[in-house]
């Protein structure tokens, strides 16, 4: 399975957010789950390509800024890194207890 990361991916914030959203801190499960799953490198990617600092981006997944029309592009870009990101760590942990498992079949 290929990365889509390098590609041009369009991805529209307003289909993700909604106008109560703006102007305040995203969602706690939802930075969680960003935390989790979003690497510095990713932010630094994602901040680069859309001209929105990597502070900012930082400051908005850990609710110390608020999700503004200008960041939410970011977050959503953020949001489905997290999701391939997610995946692929769920399939490297199915790999791994099939590994595991015939290891203690011993």
């Amino acid at each position: 399975m290929g990365s889509i990361k390098k590609l041009n991916l369009i991805i529209n914030s307003e289909a993700i957010f909604s106008t109560e959203d703006y102007g305040k801190p995203i969602n706690e499960q939802l930075s969680t789950i960003l935390r989790r799953n979003v690497t510095k490198d990713d932010y630094a990617d994602i901040a680069s390509r859309i001209n929105v600092s990597f502070s900012t981006i930082r400051d908005v997944v850990y609710r110390t800024n608020s999700l503004t029309k200008t960041n939410a592009k970011a977050i959503s870009l953020l949001i489905h890194a997290a999701f391939e990101n997610s995946i692929a760590t769920k399939l490297q942990a199915d790999g791994d207890i099939l590994f595991l498992d015939e290891l203690l079949k011993i």
